[in-house]
């Protein structure tokens, strides 16, 4: 008989998920064991096991976890009904909030790699492409030229724009003289200005 899952069986993953993460970004994938893991998560070895039967599998679902729910805030907050620069400053802060304490998934998600199988990092691929295809469709409504021809300054300058949002937890932090939604706002304007002058 199939054993049946608990209530709170995904606030239970969740926990351990953000857990696993601080861990690994403190300690390294090959470091950071499953013992070390199941105590920081408060949970028994055998519990954490049961969740996740190996370390990849964890990091994996560390990754996928993180992408799916930043792409499914992007989604959410995407209105096509906007005019492209009122719609990419909603994805933009979108995303800069979705990264409000995710710097140890950001860490997980750089040096996970080697861990990972080929099948696995296909399927964490498909989402970032995903979501990378969505700023790419909005930037080029901003700017038409960037999508016409052979198209190739539509991906370093949807890939610029991540750049500034991908490490902010590098430098920012809160409760500082620039917010969250601030600092969004800032990198938008920064990319509305300067991709309406690329050609």
């Amino acid at each position: 008989m199939a054993r049946t899952r608990a209530e709170d069986f995904d606030d239970k993953r969740r926990a351990i998920l953000r857990s696993a993460a601080a861990v690994f970004a403190e300690q390294g994938m090959e470091k950071a064991s499953m013992a070390r893991i199941a105590a920081q998560s408060g949970v028994s070895k055998s519990l954490l096991y049961h969740y996740y039967p190996s370390k990849a599998e964890l990091i994996f679902s560390i990754i996928h976890t993180h992408l799916e729910e930043l792409d499914a805030a992007i989604a959410a907050a995407d209105d096509p009904e906007l005019p492209p620069e009122a719609r990419l400053r909603a994805l933009v802060r979108a995303v800069i909030e979705t990264y409000r304490d995710a710097a140890d998934q950001h860490k997980v998600q750089l040096n996970a790699g080697p861990v990972l199988g080929e099948a696995e990092k296909a399927e964490i691929l498909a989402v970032e492409r995903r979501i990378v295809r969505r700023f790419s469709a909005v930037l080029a409504a901003v700017n038409p030229a960037l999508g016409k021809g052979d198209g190739r300054n539509l991906m370093p300058v949807t890939m610029s724009l991540f750049g500034m949002m991908n490490w902010i937890d590098q430098w920012f932090r809160e409760g500082g003289p620039v917010s969250r939604a601030d600092y969004a706002d800032l990198a938008t304007t920064l990319i509305l200005d300067g991709v309406r002058a690329v050609r």
